[in-house]
């Protein structure tokens, strides 16, 4: 849908209202881009910008019934449409006349165009505002690529900046930015002018140039140290510790992802996929998809006795003066029973 809709708005085939709603924040800002580079005119001298958590809708709709002066149409932004989710009207901090905008709706201006944002995971289909953007207006869904749609886009987003970029850095890339699409874009655009016009991203740029985060050393400390390889367990943590990371947090970062993993393992046994956990647990659906892949995932049991060492650890941080350091790095050093 938004390929078809920019694609449309590239040729100068633009609708008088749009409707973006969804999560994944990437479509917002690129639906918002290319709209101002369809319409050059109306966005140097005639954009308005409002916002409905604290604006009434009846703003907007009076803008878009006003002429515009320097260009033929004008465009109108109107973020933060959360009249459209379910909400308690209690907290509404704004009214918003929703029958006057109905009536616009179906008959919208033709000297403006309105892009609506809403950016919420789902909005309230049973609204007759709902209804009616969908039935008069051009509504798209920002919902999260697929981990292969993911692979695909940053190919393609490498090939528009000019670069190629190997699969293998691909991989790296998605496994340490993760899937969203606006940090991805962010570290393209870096990787894409260190590599150079017309040359490859590899991926020794991506782990010269691509920064981790603590979660990331987290997954991998703990993937080492449940594998029994104490000695690469303890090189990443120590790592870390020059990286001025503080055990306390560290170790609370390993409980979560422990956590984390017993409840991947208890969802995988009812049946439930990957997009499905992902959602229900209201995580990031690349961190589903690290444990699921990973083969040599511990058993509960294990699981669980790191779990209580982890407390263990946790308990003496917050009480024990000294060398907090040598606490969690004699867990890193134990190894995890074997269950039959």
């Amino acid at each position: 849908m938004f390929t078809d809709s920019w694609r449309n708005m590239a040729k100068g085939e633009i609708a008088p209202v749009y409707l973006v709603s969804g999560p994944e924040m990437y479509f917002f800002d690129e639906t918002e881009k290319r709209l101002k580079d369809a319409m050059p005119d109306a966005a140097a001298s005639e954009l308005t910008t409002f916002d409905l958590d604290e604006t009434p809708v009846e703003a907007v709709i009076e803008e878009a019934d006003t002429f515009p002066f320097f260009c033929d149409r004008k465009l109108i932004i109107a973020r933060n449409a959360s009249f459209l989710k379910a909400a308690d009207k209690a907290k509404e901090k704004v009214e918003h006349d929703l029958d006057r905008l109905m009536d616009w709706l179906a008959h919208p201006p033709e000297s403006a165009v309105v892009l609506f944002l809403a950016p919420y995971e789902k909005l309230d289909a049973r609204k007759k505002v709902v209804k009616a953007f969908r039935k008069h207006a051009v509504c798209m869904e920002a919902e999260p690529l697929k981990t292969h749609d993911v692979e695909t886009w940053v190919k393609q987003e490498a090939s528009r900046l000019g670069s190629g970029v190997t699969e293998s850095a691909v991989r790296l890339l998605i496994e340490t930015a993760g899937e969203d699409l606006v940090r991805l874009r962010s570290e393209l655009e870096k990787l894409a002018l260190y590599a150079g016009e017309g040359r490859d991203i590899g991926e020794d740029t991506v782990s010269l140039l691509v920064a981790k985060t603590p979660e990331d050393d987290a997954f991998k400390l703990l993937d080492a140290y449940m594998q029994g390889d104490s000695s690469r367990a303890l090189t990443i943590y120590r790592d870390l510790l020059q990286n001025k990371e503080e055990p306390i947090r560290l170790n609370a970062l390993l409980a979560n992802q422990v956590r984390l993993m017993i409840q991947v393992n208890a969802l995988k046994k009812k049946g439930y996929q990957q997009h499905q956990i992902a959602k229900q647990l209201k995580v990031h659906p690349y961190r589903v998809k690290l444990i699921l892949e990973n083969r040599k995932l511990a058993d509960d049991a294990r699981l669980l006795i790191t779990l209580s060492r982890l407390a263990d650890a946790d308990l003496r941080l917050k009480t024990v003066s000294g060398n907090r350091e040598r606490v969690l790095e004699l867990v890193l050093m134990q190894k995890v029973s074997e269950t039959k």
